[in-house]
């Protein structure tokens, strides 16, 4: 059987200064978040490297899913700067998908 993923919204990178994020990580287990920290950092190294393009797919206060395509610059446990220097608390992201 295949597994199919929920559509969540697209938006366009500059909405994101507009939104507001929760205090609490988005991933349960450490494990996860190490995933993440090692999937955002090869998201980084590609974006400065190839200019490549990755999706992200994070959490706002809401509990609303949103999903950016977008260029990574930089990422710390802290945050993550995307292109255009927009940046996002690298807790509410769920996932990085490469392609």
């Amino acid at each position: 059987m295949e597994k199919t993923l929920p559509h969540h919204q697209l938006i366009e990178k500059e909405i994101i200064p507009q939104l507001q994020f929760g205090q609490e990580d988005v991933l349960p287990d450490k494990e996860s978040k190490v995933r993440r920290q090692h999937d955002l950092e090869r998201a980084s190294r590609l974006g400065n490297g190839y200019q490549g393009k990755v999706e992200l797919s994070f959490q706002v206060v809401t509990g609303d899913v949103l999903r950016v395509q977008t260029t990574i610059w930089q990422v710390d446990k802290e945050f993550t700067t995307i292109k255009s220097g927009v940046t996002l608390p690298t807790r509410s992201i769920l996932g990085v998908e490469f392609f």
